[in-house]
């Protein structure tokens, strides 16, 4: 499970950085679920609303890039640190984010907060 995983994680990852909807929305399972942590609060669930969250992302910030800095990977969690530049506010971020896999594709994302 461990490749796989990790596989997924990578493909979304290059998806994001070309701003490729598609590719991108392909690694997740279409009810994936995207919370905070550590309250494992709710952001949203389904790809649909997955869809219209990162076209609007991609849109307003066409210069988007996520560099992975480190990545754990232990059975079907993946634990990715990366940081994000080129925003179109000029904000650059660190960010975590822990990929769940279940039936070969991410159906759990959780950003730490």
């Amino acid at each position: 499970m461990s490749k796989l995983a990790k596989k997924l994680a990578q493909a979304q990852l290059d998806a994001y950085n070309s701003q490729d909807i598609e590719a991108f929305l392909a690694q997740y399972s279409e009810d994936v679920t995207v919370l905070n942590f550590p309250t494992n609060s709710v952001v949203y669930t389904g790809k649909e609303a997955m869809r219209e969250r990162y076209t609007k992302l991609f849109k307003e910030n066409p210069n988007n890039h996520a560099e992975l800095l480190s990545r754990i990977v232990k059975e079907n969690i993946i634990i990715d640190q990366e940081f994000v530049t080129g925003r179109a506010n000029g904000i650059e971020v660190d960010a975590i984010a822990i990929y769940g896999v279940k039936n070969e594709k991410i159906s759990k994302v959780w950003f730490v907060k």
